[in-house]
């Protein structure tokens, strides 16, 4: 870091590292709510603020509900990036995207009619993926659990391609003892031989012309930009410079943007926008049409733009017509998690409906009677705590819902009401 930046200013770096992180968060554009107390807006990035202090965001019901989500600000850069991106954005790989920060912003970037393919090779990592992409609450995403050769036989078919590659984690140094536990140089030379790799299994992916962002959470220039220029050398594409504010801090360099913790209020972070300019086959596998499934038609807000599909045995999930057929050929080569919106478990002639079902926005608002609860009872629900609704609460699913935020679904017997939030998900603290 003295080679790269000079004794004065390194050192400024390192004091940097022993201080206390900043606390930041981003608010979902479709579930709206009350800007936090004391909030400082997010200069580069809209509907993200910092905030004075890190509260308990287990215990908030609006995390849960998908209202906000708590990332690391210097990695919301991203959205400068999306802003320089030209032409079409209609299919989006986010590839390393575990848990799921830059996802939800991607998701919350791109068109409604684009589809985002958010991946996680590690399963149990995958399903927090899924978990807080379902939480978000967009129907036009897919969750994938593969490796990056995996996705090579589908040529040129996304049109933006993110990969957020494994790294040094020198950027993680001050809120994570084991990062520097485990940091060496030769920890650094393997990172950065596994994402050239990474990228080049990845990249026949990528259309022609279509666009590359390559992020590190670390500080090297190995990680950084050697091999941004080895990808645009070797691979075959050129620099697209993101336009800044001078004021923001960033640091520019002839091949990518640097955040560091002495010049803004963020973490060690690395971003590059590539264009690829090599060519690109547009050969895609061939795909069965999967079978469509009977959906219940008053549950969702525009039935007619829905198709149902049994992704999971006994469980039919509601994915747009117009993306069944890439959704069909994702499912058949690749371990799919989670596609549109997983609406009903079917249990002999009864469809149970799920809970991401009430946490999307392509739930109809009639559709079931929702019971607004207090701050107790959303954290016991949120346990997978029994409720007791009101007297006056309709019989059978009912949504509970705090501040108006849906949360899940109960099954109202009028003594008690079954908990039907997944057990997966609950909150285990007391």
């Amino acid at each position: 870091m003295r080679q790269l930046l000079g004794p004065d200013e390194a050192s400024l770096l390192f004091e940097a590292l022993s201080g206390e992180s900043p606390v930041s968060v981003r608010h979902n554009p479709l579930k709206p709510v009350t800007a936090m107390a004391g909030a400082e807006p997010v200069p580069w990035c809209g509907g993200a603020c910092y905030l004075p202090s890190r509260p308990s965001f287990v215990l908030n019901p609006l995390w849960h509900a998908g209202a906000f989500y708590v990332q690391e600000a210097s990695s919301m850069f991203l959205a400068r990036a999306v802003a320089q991106i030209e032409g079409p954005m209609n299919r989006v790989l986010d590839l390393c995207a575990a848990p799921g920060g830059k996802s939800t912003l991607w998701r919350s970037l791109l068109p409604d009619d684009a589809l985002l393919v958010a991946n996680e090779p590690v399963a149990a990592r995958a399903a927090v993926l899924a978990e807080n992409l379902q939480k978000w609450g967009h129907e036009n995403v897919v969750t994938t659990q593969a490796y990056p050769n995996q996705f090579a036989p589908f040529e040129g078919y996304f049109d933006v391609v993110a990969a957020d590659v494994p790294c040094s984690g020198e950027g993680m140094f001050r809120k994570d003892d084991e990062a520097i536990a485990q940091w060496s140089p030769e920890v650094v030379e393997m990172c950065a031989a596994r994402s050239r790799q990474i990228v080049a299994d990845v990249w026949p992916s990528l259309r022609q012309g279509g666009y590359l962002v390559y992020s590190t959470c670390t500080f090297n220039a190995r990680e950084n930009e050697d091999n941004v220029r080895h990808i645009c050398q070797t691979l075959g594409a050129e620099f697209v410079p993101i336009g800044l504010d001078t004021s923001w801090g960033v640091a520019a360099t002839e091949w990518g943007y640097h955040f560091y913790p002495h010049r803004l209020r963020g973490e060690g972070f690395f971003l590059a926008l590539l264009r690829k300019t090599s060519v690109s086959g547009q050969r895609l596998p061939r795909t069965k049409p999967l079978a469509a499934q009977k959906i219940s038609q008053s549950w969702l807000r525009e039935p007619q733009r829905f198709v149902g599909l049994a992704l999971q045995p006994n469980v039919v999930s509601a994915v747009l017509r117009d993306v069944a057929p890439d959704v069909a050929m994702l499912y058949e080569r690749l371990h799919v998690v989670h596609a549109g919106v997983t609406m009903a478990e079917q249990k002999g002639a009864k469809l149970i409906p799920q809970t991401p079902l009430a946490l999307s926005r392509a739930m109809a608002p009639a559709a079931f009677e929702q019971c607004e609860i207090s701050l107790d009872e959303a954290q016991n629900y949120l346990r997978r705590q029994a409720l007791v609704m009101p007297p006056a609460t309709a019989r059978g699913y009912v949504v509970p819902t705090f501040e108006g935020m849906p949360l899940g679904f109960v099954n109202n017997l009028g003594s008690r009401a079954n908990n039907l939030y997944p057990p997966q998900w609950r909150i285990r603290q007391a």
